[in-house]
């Protein structure tokens, strides 16, 4: 299972330690350091059933100092793929990958039905 986080958000830090104190076995991965590919972003948003504006971080400053909220609606998926693909800030996290689900974000409930 791939974890996908920044280091510094506290979620990400609150989603961390409660993997470990569940005794959770994960990769690791920098969001920043390494950014989420088109490729990737494309299959994970088919595995999760998630609308494409579920990985986007609606409350990130980047998403807001570039007025995505008024601009996603007109986007193509392919253009908001390519767009998420730029810049690890805008997709949400923490982000867990697994064979045959993504989740976005951290919500313990969910989590807790998914992974243990």
């Amino acid at each position: 299972m791939l974890f996908i986080e920044y280091p510094k958000c506290s979620t990400c830090q609150k989603a961390k330690k409660w993997l470990d104190e569940k005794g959770v076995s994960y990769v690791d991965r920098h969001i920043v350091e390494n950014n989420p590919t088109y490729e990737e972003l494309k299959e994970w948003q088919a595995r999760s059933g998630l609308p494409l504006k579920k990985f986007f971080n609606t409350s990130g400053m980047i998403y807001r100092e570039m007025e995505l909220k008024d601009k996603l609606p007109t986007m193509s998926e392919e253009e908001q793929l390519r767009l998420l693909a730029t810049n690890g800030m805008l997709v949400k996290r923490p982000l867990i990958v697994d064979d045959d689900f993504v989740l976005t974000g951290f919500r313990e409930k969910e989590w807790e039905e998914r992974l243990l």
